[in-house]
């Protein structure tokens, strides 16, 4: 296995890291932990070790893709579990925001539907033979969620202390991309689907 697919792996790896240090019950177990306060902002220390993960799952994104294409390494292994490593890291980290009520679940169950239509469009695909590569508008839509969550991690500084809700714009946003490129890929496909044997 080349190094771009190991950092792919790795990036899976770190998912349920990061759900971990989220979820974890830490009053349970009597554990303070330390908040930051950002004028009339406050910021506790799981966001800032979420956050910590989540740029380093996010550096791998960025290394593996450039890695591959500058020593001509790239599989199809890697066309296959790249786009996967980055929903799987994105869906994860939308739900547990929208499962503590701090966004919308609106605009998660678009993205999570999106990516389960794809995925359906990608393994019929590839019963053709075909591997169905990352799109322009895909990879607008996993760079606005990246963005998106990064500042959702960090209660939205520093714009919050401007009250402008650049989040909340981003994540919708990110929704009608997703909706977008879901609809773009289908109808890339749309022959391999509707094919009748």
């Amino acid at each position: 296995m080349n190094l771009p697919n190991r950092l792919t792996l790795f990036r899976i790896i770190l998912i349920p890291l990061m759900v971990l240090v989220y979820l974890f019950p830490y009053a349970q177990f009597g554990i303070e932990l330390q908040t930051f306060s950002f004028g009339a902002v406050r910021l506790s220390a799981v966001n800032v070790i979420c956050l910590g993960i989540y740029l380093v799952a996010a550096l791998t994104d960025y290394l593996d893709g450039q890695i591959a294409r500058s020593r001509n390494l790239q599989t199809t292994f890697g066309k296959f579990a790249d786009p996967i490593a980055d929903k799987m890291l994105t869906s994860t980290m939308f739900i547990l925001f929208a499962s503590r009520g701090i966004i919308s679940a609106v605009p998660v169950i678009i993205m999570v539907c999106r990516d389960i239509v794809v995925d359906g469009c990608r393994m019929i695909a590839a019963a053709n033979g075909k591997v169905v590569p990352a799109q322009m508008l895909g990879k607008v839509k996993t760079f606005s969620q990246m963005i998106t969550i990064a500042l959702i991690l960090v209660n939205n500084l520093p714009f919050e202390l401007w009250q402008l809700p650049i989040s909340d714009v981003l994540l919708w946003f990110s929704a009608f991309v997703s909706f977008a490129s879901g609809v773009s890929y289908f109808n890339q496909l749309k022959e391999d689907i509707f094919e009748s044997k």
